[in-house]
């Protein structure tokens, strides 16, 4: 009998995913094992510690993969590569500052989360949990396997490795949709929007697999790229597989015509966890795109080439139109990533190698105003006339007066939305810069120009919302339900008056909104988004030149 032999795995140089990972597996041990008293400390050190550490793996393989140019893992399953670096570093990042605002609870004791996620909303088993103050700390673990799968989504050497890692970094956030504490029968539509969209977008995918391995013989990156140099009588089946390739993709990006799920999948989910999903998922999956289009895929440019300009400007025109309309906050922060998406999709359609760096360095600056502005949202709530908090204030008029009322947080608020519009001295110009000036030295110089109208046009409901918070006054709403001091005439049978008696009932209700104090965890995510939007939008070169200098993908 042969002697088995054990392969060579480079653990050093995947320990960022294998970190997060292995946070995940733990987290579910804990679950089983750790008393409930100590779950949620236990977890939230877990969770916190994991993509902490990732970040610090990643500075150490910094020089390497600088010097070197990136090295292959696990026979070309896991490509560890610059831009592979700079997307962990990013994802793991931004995935520590969303557990913050996860793990963040109200000045009550509450976090965003239900106490009994499966049971029926309004049920008395709900009510039960509620009162027992039951908390769900499976939501640590589920964000730290989807965060593992995010990481292992763009260093993806295979087709295999890229389809187990979208089901990876898909499946918990489905889950996770459906786990908010109060609009509960949202929360629960979002989640199955979310998977059943998902699962199609999915199928897709695995079918445009299919067909590419039909194709090429090979599930590895490398051998692909070599068949697609030589045309051959397959070209059809390898075109077909490809737009569903690329469709599975578009999908997770919110790309036109895959975006529909997106605004509701927004505003149902926790908005810790829509935070998490805006900004995480959105680096993933452009991080796999852009390798798709720029490694694997280089001989077809002439053929993506005008599908990507299609989806672009579709995408930067709908979002933007779209969001103009919107009267819900978290809604038009939908839309707005939308409009992002076809940003971001303006520099990887630039064909240029300066898109590569120019399509991180946009994501690096969309995902800080993300999380910080969704962790302000989650701050600003209703308050009833009894005083209790009733939930979010959604309803754009609800922010009314907010810069007068808390003008730290309304001022922070706004250096994220003028982050998201491309005001110069922001992230968001730095960003917006770079992709324009990729796709103008692509020659996709009418994608620039489009991008420029469209982010000029967004302007106005970020600006709207400035106003509505600095210029415009709190209204509180009242609503009075039936008044009666009279008797009512109703005619008898015989057509004549009675009179009949109503009860006088007189009931108003008055909203208000309030800044809920919290643990102080989302206060600190909030505070790192804001500093890093104002340190890379006034000093952007030392970040420019740390990117530029790795993004360039393994041969």
């Amino acid at each position: 009998m042969a002697a088995f032999t054990a392969p060579h795995v480079a653990w050093t140089a995947i320990a960022p995913v294998v970190i997060v990972l292995g946070a995940g597996v733990v987290g579910v041990l804990v679950e089983a094992f750790v008393p409930a008293r100590l779950r949620r400390p236990v977890q939230l050190a877990l969770a916190i510690a994991a993509p902490a550490a990732a970040v610090v793996a990643v500075a150490a393989l910094w020089s390497g993969v600088r010097d070197s140019g990136g090295t292959s893992v696990l026979g070309g399953s896991v490509l560890v590569d610059g831009p592979t670096l700079v997307a962990w570093l990013i994802i793991a990042a931004l995935g520590l500052l969303s557990v913050l605002l996860a793990a963040d609870r109200t000045e009550v004791g509450e976090d965003a989360f239900a106490p009994a996620v499966a049971a029926v909303p309004g049920s008395a088993y709900e009510e039960q949990a509620r009162a027992a103050g039951t908390v769900q700390t499976e939501i640590f673990p589920l964000m730290m396997f989807a965060l593992g799968g995010m990481m292992a989504f763009p260093a993806a050497g295979d087709l295999l490795t890229l389809f187990v890692a979208l089901e990876v970094l898909s499946l918990p956030l489905y889950l996770l949709a459906g786990t908010a504490r109060r609009r509960r029968l949202l929360s629960q539509e979002a989640s199955m929007k979310y998977f059943l969209l998902g699962a199609f977008a999915s199928a897709l995918f695995l079918f445009g697999i299919a067909l590419i391995y039909g194709y090429a013989g090979s599930i590895r990156f490398s051998d692909i790229t070599a068949a697609t140099a030589t045309p051959s009588q397959l070209d059809p089946l390898l075109l077909v597989g490809l737009l569903l390739l690329l469709a599975g993709l578009l999908f997770k990006t919110g790309a036109v015509p895959f975006h529909l799920w997106t605004p509701d999948v927004y505003q149902g989910a926790p908005t810790p966890i829509t935070a998490f999903m805006a900004a995480c998922t959105k680096v993933a999956a452009f991080g796999a795109l852009l390798r798709v289009v720029y490694a694997v895929f280089p001989g077809l440019h002439w053929d993506i080439n005008p599908l990507l300009w299609i989806v672009a400007i579709a995408t930067m025109v709908v979002g933007t139109v779209a969001a103009l309309v919107q009267n819900d906050v978290k809604r038009l922060l939908a839309y707005s990533s939308i409009a992002h998406a076809g940003f971001v999709l303006t520099g990887i359609a630039a064909l240029h190698q300066r898109g590569i760096a120019a399509v991180l360095i946009y994501l690096l600056a969309y995902g800080a105003a993300t999380v910080g502005a969704f962790g302000i949202v989650a701050l600003v709530r209703e308050r009833s006339a009894d005083g209790s908090v009733v939930g979010e204030a959604g309803a754009l008029s609800q922010w009314a007066g907010i810069g007068r009322s808390h003008p730290v947080l309304a001022v922070t608020f706004t250096l994220f939305l003028l982050s998201f519009a491309g005001i110069p001295l922001t992230a968001g110009f730095i960003g917006k810069f770079a992709v324009f000036s990729a796709a103008v030295a692509g020659g996709a110089w009418p994608l620039a120009l489009i991008g420029v109208l469209a982010s000029a046009a967004a302007a106005f409901f970020y600006v709207r919302i400035i106003v509505l918070m600095f210029f415009t006054d709190a209204q509180g709403e009242a609503e009075p339900a039936a008044s009666a001091s009279a008797p009512a005439a109703l005619p008898d049978a015989a057509g004549g008056p009675v009179a009949v008696a109503v009860a006088e009932r007189t009931t108003e209700r008055t909203t208000t909104t309030v800044v809920v104090g919290t643990e102080g965890f989302a206060a600190v995510a909030i505070a790192v988004c804001a500093i890093v939007t104002l340190v890379v939008g006034l000093f952007p070169t030392p970040v420019l030149d740390l990117i530029g200098n790795v993004a360039k993908f393994l041969p």
